[in-house]
């Protein structure tokens, strides 16, 4: 097969790291991975067999990186998988990849897709990883304020039964954030015209106030919020997502990272590095605008991805100093370090 050709240049090009004497990491087992991490790499195993038993696959697997290695080694050895791939008729080639060996990718703020913005800054729906929680406050006449978005169920992306939320979700994903905030004001206007609501269609950009403004209409009519609900909802996590902070964080991300990637061929890495320097603020020197601690381990962790070789010296090892000792201060300055930090120190 294709994926078997591939094989040894895979080899060549991530070859297995050299341990200190005996098994080297590359043949590590799950007996060295420490304890709480056994525990989740053996309840993905379980998800994947549980997903492909629904699917019906019968599947041969490949990997790349030494985790990914464990992952399929315990799924291939995996009893009940083992049962299904005896029973199952669809075939079906899984390539586990160590998102490890591609970290700029993990890290990087790529394209303008608003998908990927509002699965980034909603906070995740409770007992699920890829859908977001959507405040549903402004359809109720309560007012928006902290203590009352609990009250409220949130809402959600997965609209399943909702043919127009489906079809805006698509717009989300394969459109560029202006066309899609477009699409969503489209279906919002045929969806008010369809109810009788008065609504004006207006021309020109789109703002999240003019899309709240068409979501007041649906406010008062039972029957039109029971109509559009899916629609709805998408078009709030819209609002939202394009109110929100860190959306223009965002931006300020990608730009220095399109700005990196053209410079950093001119630039030495220690030029990077002084001029990253200002920008770390303490906790009490920092605004909304500027960047966190955490935010700062996302660049530099960029940084370090996309460069390649770096050329050791003096001047290198003065300027990672410098940068050290300002990271450190702001992340000691930190009057309540957040889950990540506190994993990290």
């Amino acid at each position: 097969s294709a994926e078997l050709c591939l094989l040894p240049a895979l080899q060549a090009l991530l070859p297995p790291l050299p341990g200190s004497g005996g098994t080297g990491p590359a043949e590590a087992g799950l007996g060295a991975l420490p304890s709480e991490l056994r525990e989740v790499v053996r309840a993905l195993v379980g998800d994947l067999d549980a997903l492909f038993t629904a699917l019906g696959l019968r599947e041969e697997s490949f990997a790349v990186g030494t985790l990914s290695r464990i992952i399929a080694t315990e799924l291939a050895s995996y009893t009940p998988a083992r049962n299904r791939r005896r029973m199952a008729s669809n075939k079906a080639s899984v390539v586990f990849v160590d998102r490890t060996l591609d970290l700029a990718g993990a890290v990087g703020h790529h394209g303008d897709n608003l998908a990927e913005k509002i699965l980034a800054v909603l906070p995740k729906l409770p007992g699920h990883k890829t859908d977001v929680m959507v405040n549903m406050v402004e359809l109720t006449a309560l007012q928006a304020t902290d203590e009352t978005c609990g009250i409220i169920a949130p809402g959600c992306l997965a609209q399943p039964n909702d043919p127009a939320a489906k079809a805006l979700w698509e717009s989300f994903m394969n459109l560029k954030q202006k066309e899609a905030v477009m699409e969503a004001r489209r279906h919002l206007v045929e969806a008010a015209s369809r109810e009788n609501l008065p609504i004006k269609m207006s021309m020109g950009e789109v703002t999240p106030e003019q899309l709240s403004s068409y979501i007041q209409l649906f406010r008062n009519n039972l029957k039109a919020l029971e109509n559009h609900c899916g629609l709805l909802q998408l078009v709030l996590a819209t609002v939202q997502t394009l109110k929100h902070l860190q959306t223009s964080k965002w931006d300020n991300f990608l730009a220095f990272e399109r700005l990196l990637l053209q410079t950093i061929g001119e630039s030495e890495m220690p030029s990077v590095l002084n001029q990253l320097l200002p920008m770390i603020k303490s906790y009490n020197n920092r605004t909304k605008d500027d960047y966190t601690c955490e935010d700062f381990l996302i660049l530099l962790v960029y940084m370090y991805s996309v460069v390649g070789e770096i050329k050791s010296g003096k001047e290198l090892d003065a300027a990672e100093e410098e940068v050290k000792k300002a990271l450190v201060k702001a992340i000691c300055d930190e009057p309540e370090p957040s889950p990540i930090l506190q994993k990290i120190t």
